[in-house]
């Protein structure tokens, strides 16, 4: 210990004396200017005539897009997938261009388990998708939720395939 001791004390030394002017901030030479030598006044220059104002072309406003695609989500959950948030921005984007609109929420499931089950948890997935919304700005006075359940299938359940693209929400325009 007293060895290591004795070695490393000077190294650690040796190196903060070499390292540490290195890193103090080197200062600029600043140069000295030669005298500016005097010169005669120029006359006054005449004023130029008034410029002809045109009208500002009317700004061009962005239609709004709600061709929104469906929000997917994972068996018997609520929780947004990671792959839902670029839909949920784009559409964010989309409802604040026009604050007047109002839209509704409609959460579905698939036909796995009771239908109190998949009604509440089609409303569940509704209302992670408007806390998502509205964190991001929309209002949330703006935006209504319906739980559908199983009752609105878009593809067939007798496969894995429809029945994850039945688990889904979907923002429609009123």
């Amino acid at each position: 210990m007293k060895f290591l001791r004795s070695f490393y004390l000077p190294l650690v030394i040796i190196l903060a004396v070499v390292v540490l002017p290195a890193c103090k901030s080197k200062k600029p030479i600043v140069k000295q200017t030669p005298p500016v030598a005097e010169t005669q006044p120029e006359p006054a220059p005449q004023p130029a005539p008034a410029p002809v104002e045109k009208p500002a072309p009317a700004p061009v406003v962005e239609k709004p897009d709600y061709n929104f695609s469906n929000i997917q989500f994972e068996f018997n959950s609520g929780i947004l997938k990671t792959d839902a948030y670029p839909a949920l921005d784009k559409a964010a984007a989309e409802m604040k261009k026009d604050a007047s609109v109002k839209f509704v929420l409609n959460g579905n499931s698939s036909a796995e388990g009771t239908d109190e089950h998949n009604m509440s948890l089609s409303v569940e997935r509704a209302n992670a998708v408007k806390t998502y919304l509205v964190n991001t700005g929309v209002s949330g006075s703006n935006l209504d939720i319906k739980g559908y359940g199983e009752s609105k299938p878009i593809t067939s359940n007798a496969t894995e395939e429809g029945r994850a693209l039945n688990r889904r929400v979907e923002i429609k325009k009123l």
